[in-house]
């Protein structure tokens, strides 16, 4: 006979293989019962069963009730040959004591074989001991019971013992050197206890050991924000060490995990194994942390050689025999500063991170990141909220930051000085928004990615601009054979090359169709083009959960007036594929002059493309998404009807 309490409280009669489960009865029955396998062998008072059955005033007949399930226990106990082993239900004055042989609840053997594991002096012992242990659990401890305030302490208390097991057996991996199984097991339980500060960070630790340092950094960022948002407080000392451990120690080689670029050779060796550029690894310029806020590389990420060789040469300029700029040890005299612009969906945050790996041995004083949130549908980032990562990861105390967007700028400013570091500001809604988070530094490079062409940024700030297209044919095919594999797509090149026109040669829509395909393993890629054809399917088609082509566009229109908003569906709805001025205004109904602006504001967001004077280009996609198709609840992004 066994008796359980780590998961539903239960009762099982005959050997493992067979056992049964003893029926015990109604909830209240269950938790006399848990209450008293929670102290075996011990008396339970009848007070205290009575503040446990019931959170409010009891009943007048409350011993009553409890004698009767009392009784009924000791009957089916009886039973099932309890008795023979040992079991006793007493009654001792007006309290019950349940007598039972050592090792007959789970909660105890879990405790014998957890204080047995000795992580750090035996780990291999310790891993089986621990595994054991936590084998004994079958879902939230107490489980069937009423739900009262002992109770809920009891199953707190038990869970807090399976978390000290569950950090153990992680320590006991880490000591064999397995740091990917010390993340396995630290990860789910980090995801169910998101406060828990100390296994938080030792899930940083794991998980920047087995080579993946940005996601060791964005579960502290991720820590940090719940513990302001939810308790109002800083990190604590362990969670703090940890991520400053990480950035003292920078990063460590990749153990195989992520994507490849087509070729099979892993994104991070391919990034590692990139032309040593001329300014590659010189000697940091402080002794503070290196901050490695970096995303990991893109899976999937192929091709883009023109760009990236563009990209390298906008941000680190070459001249001959004078380094990058002239500047002493190879870098731009003056920060540069480069910007990546393009339509939703065309790569730009994957072009950006992607070169920033690649040339990471250029910037040994670390490399910063942040997500602006421009076209994210949401709030977009504050400067200040930036700079508070920025500077909290560059080893500034929190209670040292300015709470002023100035005074933390100027901080920012001179910290970065004399670094040598890339800033990466990603998808950002303007100018203004992005100014406050250059760092100014002569030796630092910033790569800004967004959807608007940020002229201004340009003219105030000599941004040098790149403008990222969509992937022609044989590129778009590549992707689809690393996403897929190439088997799959060479069965049908034609329909893979008919796929790539259809998603309008966008990476994220092709990734999207990938996804459809990759959860369809039988779909042959011609399916999947007939389906695409279907002009009001293909959006929907072309959506992943929350990361389609649809949601995507959804938020660049948001940024949109109402009357822009209105002549991008007018358009939609109007012209085949070009339109001028004259053509926009006769559509529209409205003044030329003013046509002309809209028009020109549609193109900074790339929702239209001026390919030659006064002519302006609409891609398939942004067509079908401006006539409102896929939705089935008319227009998406609240695109007005009329114009």
């Amino acid at each position: 006979m066994h008796f359980s309490l780590l998961g539903p409280v239960t009762v099982t009669n005959g050997p493992p293989a067979a056992a049964v489960e003893v029926p015990l009865g109604a909830a209240k029955r269950r938790s006399v019962l848990a209450m008293l396998l929670l102290r075996p062998n011990s008396t339970v008072s009848m007070e205290q069963l009575i503040s446990s059955l019931w959170e409010e005033e009891p009943p007048a007949h409350a011993k009553t009730v409890i004698q009767g399930h009392v009784s009924r226990l000791r009957a089916v106990l009886a039973e099932h040959g309890a008795g023979e082993l040992g079991v006793e239900l007493n009654t001792h004055g007006s309290a019950y004591l349940l007598r039972l042989p050592e090792g007959l609840v789970d909660a105890q053997r879990f405790d014998h074989l957890v204080s047995s594991a000795q992580p750090e002096a035996a780990p291999a012992d310790a891993v089986q001991l621990l595994s054991q242990a936590l084998g004994l659990w079958r879902g939230p401890a107490l489980t069937g019971t009423v739900a009262s305030p002992p109770f809920a302490a009891a199953a707190h208390a038990l869970e807090e013992r399976r978390l000290t097991a569950v950090e153990a057996l992680a320590r006991a991996y880490g000591a064999l050197g397995e740091h990917d199984r010390a993340a396995g097991v630290l990860h789910p339980a980090a995801l169910a206890q998101p406060l828990r500060e100390g296994l938080i960070a030792d899930l940083m630790l794991a998980l920047y050991r087995t080579g993946r340092q940005s996601d060791a950094i964005a579960w502290f960022h991720r820590t940090r924000e719940l513990l302001a948002d939810d308790l109002g407080v800083d990190p604590g000392e362990r969670l703090t060490s940890a991520y400053q451990e990480i950035l003292r120690a920078g990063p460590v080689a990749d153990t195989g995990r992520g994507g490849t670029d087509g070729t099979g050779q892993p994104v991070a060796q391919q990034a590692a194994a990139a032309p040593a550029h001329p300014a590659a690894a010189p000697a940091a310029a402080t002794g503070g942390p290196v901050p490695e806020l970096l995303p990991r590389p893109p899976a999937g990420f192929l091709g883009r050689t023109e760009e990236l060789a563009e990209l390298t040469r906008l941000t680190l300029p070459a001249e001959p025999d004078r380094g990058y700029g002239g500047a002493p040890g190879g870098f731009p005299s003056e920060g540069g500063i480069t910007l990546v612009t393009g339509p939703a969906g065309v790569g730009k945050t994957g072009l950006a991170v992607y070169w920033g790996h690649a040339y990471a041995g250029a910037f040994p004083d670390g490399r910063l990141f942040a997500d602006l949130r421009g076209f994210s549908g949401g709030e977009a980032a504050t400067p200040l909220e930036v700079l508070r990562e920025f500077l909290y990861s560059m080893g500034t105390p929190p209670d040292q930051i300015p709470s002023s967007p100035q005074a933390a700028s100027a901080l920012y400013r001179s910290l970065v000085a004399r670094r040598r570091l890339l800033v990466v500001l990603d998808n950002a809604s303007s100018s203004a928004q992005v100014r406050p988070l250059l760092p100014g530094g002569p030796h630092c490079a910033t790569l800004v990615t967004s959807r608007s062409r940020l002229d201004g940024l340009i003219a105030t700030d000599a941004a040098r601009p790149t403008r990222l297209h969509a992937l022609g044919p044989e590129d778009g095919i590549s992707l689809l054979g690393a996403l897929l594999g190439p088997d799959r797509v060479a069965e049908d090149p034609a329909a893979a090359r008919e796929l790539v026109a259809l998603c309008d040669g966008l990476p994220l829509a092709l990734r999207a169709a990938s996804a459809q395909l990759m959860a369809r393993p039988r779909w042959r890629l011609a399916r999947l083009a007939t389906a695409l054809r279907d002009e009001r399917r293909r959006l929907a088609l072309l959506s992943a959960e929350d990361a389609g082509v649809a949601a995507a566009l959804r938020n660049s229109v948001a940024r949109l007036s109402a009357d822009d908003a209105a002549l991008l569906r007018t358009l939609g709805t109007g012209f085949a594929r070009e339109v001028n001025t004259a053509e926009a205004a006769a559509l529209s109904g409205a003044d030329p002059e003013l046509i002309q602006d809209a028009l020109d504001r549609l193109a900074e967001m790339h929702l239209l493309d001026e390919e030659a004077t006064n002519r302006y280009v609409m891609s398939d996609l942004v067509k079908l998404f401006a006539q409102g198709d896929g939705s089935g609840d008319g227009p998406p992004g609240g695109l007005p009807r009329g114009g």
